[in-house]
């Protein structure tokens, strides 16, 4: 696996501002978004703010971060170990066994296409739940589910890619 390269986080993180740009476009998905909701189309795909545009990408980092953990298998030995003083003891036993480990498998899994099948999946279970569940409570069209459904998988799927091709 080699050293983890955290700055692919914030470089994935970017995909959900450029695809909701498009996604969302009124050419797209906007229009059709706007008149299942019975909204304008402005509130759809309306201005966003510095501090708005701030917000979604610290959403976006956040889940970089979820991604990276869900996508990349071999994160998981650290996590076992994290608390432990002797880990940081590049001599102690720890230490020793992850580099081991790390060098006999920490190449397996990390391909593109093994990230996008996470980040759909992750996006499917998770998102399905949070959106059904929002939409429902708010009283808005169930088919509305279906349009972000399709964002949050397109999406999730190609940052889980990136980030588990490159982490």
């Amino acid at each position: 696996m080699g050293q983890a390269n955290w700055l692919i986080l914030p470089i994935a993180a970017l995909l959900p501002l450029i695809l909701g740009f498009i996604y969302y476009h009124p050419k797209v998905l906007g229009t059709k978004l706007a008149l299942m909701m019975d909204q304008p189309i402005e509130e759809i795909t309306g201005k966003r703010s510095i501090g708005k545009t701030a917000l979604i990408y610290l959403f976006s980092i956040m889940l970089a971060y979820a991604l990276m953990v869900i996508s990349v298998h071999q994160s998981a030995i650290f996590q076992l170990f994290l608390m432990d003083p002797e880990l940081a003891n590049s001599n102690s036993e720890y230490a020793s066994f992850i580099n081991n480990f790390m060098t006999k498998y920490g190449g397996r899994h990390r391909s593109f296409g093994h990230g996008v099948i996470h980040g759909a999946e992750a996006s499917l279970i998770w998102g399905l739940a949070y959106l059904g569940m929002t939409t429902l409570m708010q009283g808005k069209p169930l088919k509305s589910i279906w349009i972000h459904l399709g964002f949050w998988v397109l999406c999730c799927g190609l940052m889980g890619g990136v980030i588990c091709a490159f982490f």
